[in-house]
Formats: C-alpha cells, sequence, structure tokens
C-alpha cells in the first residue's frame, strides 16, 4: 500500500507500461535534430508519411531505451511540450484511469491519446500492438491509422 498525498492509505492499482517515444517540438527542428542526434549518439531519421513531419530514432538503437522524435513546434496538444508515450494494454480502461486519479484527458483516441496528470503535465498513452508497435505522428496528436515500427 502507498500513501495517498494526505497521508491516507491508498489502493495502487498500477497499468503495465513503459515509454515507446519522448517526442521534442522545436522552433528549429533542424537544430533540435543535430543537438539530440549528437547528445544521444543515434541517428534521427526523417519519418514514414504515417508518422506525420520530422525525426525519429529507431526504436531498436541499443544506446536509447526509448525512440526520440523532433518536430516543428505547432499549436497542437504534442506541439508546445515535449512528452513522454507511454505503451498500454488498454487505451479506454487507461483514460478512465487517468480521469479516477485526478489526471485529464485532452485528446482521445483508439490507439493514441494525450492527457494530463493531476498537476497539468502533459503525457502521451500508446495502445499496445505488438511487439512492433506504431508510433503517434510528429504533432502528438492521438490517430488510429499509424503503422511503424516501435519496440
Amino acid at each position: 500500500m502507498r500513501r495517498d498525498g494526505g497521508g491516507r492509505r491508498a489502493n495502487v492499482v498500477g497499468v503495465p507500461a513503459k515509454p515507446a517515444l519522448i517526442e521534442f517540438p522545436a522552433d528549429d527542428a533542424e537544430r533540435a535534430r543535430g543537438f539530440w542526434s549528437g547528445l544521444l549518439g543515434v541517428a534521427l531519421d526523417p519519418r514514414e508519411s504515417s508518422q506525420g513531419d520530422g525525426w525519429q530514432s529507431a526504436a531498436t538503437d541499443a544506446r536509447t531505451a526509448t525512440a526520440v522524435g523532433v518536430h516543428a513546434r505547432g499549436r497542437g496538444p504534442g506541439d508546445s511540450f515535449s512528452l513522454p508515450y507511454f505503451e498500454v494494454d488498454e487505451i479506454d480502461a487507461t483514460l478512465a484511469q487517468v480521469a479516477s486519479l485526478g489526471g485529464s484527458v485532452v485528446h482521445p483516441g483508439e490507439q493514441w491519446a494525450i492527457c494530463k496528470d493531476s498537476e497539468g503535465n502533459p503525457f502521451g498513452l500508446a495502445r499496445r500492438t505488438s511487439a512492433a508497435d506504431s508510433a503517434p505522428d510528429a504533432t502528438g496528436r492521438a490517430t488510429d491509422d499509424l503503422q511503424t515500427s516501435r519496440p
């Protein structure tokens, strides 16, 4: 048992999840691509059209445990902040849990969703489909037709 913010016992029912992608919006996307590629020592390759604009590391690169993406900053929910995306088995059940824990759902979707935690920090959820998962598009929007290889 864990304690909640008021020191009371809280039943914790976790959702098995792991980070699948961390997305970085950038005012100068080429500069950000150079920064993240240089810092992490990984190639950030152009995304497939189904992934949206920008670049992304291969999820199979041993130097990063999670794929890293860079795209031009915009006005969508995934365009203002860096977003970690967590793989989950069931989007609907996890969205309900987000709300029950005091978070909010910004953009629901069947494959991808954007949420905020109880303190207003944005994050994404990605439905785990198999060992080869898809990734959110470069804008951070939840789309149901993305087909790319993920860990």
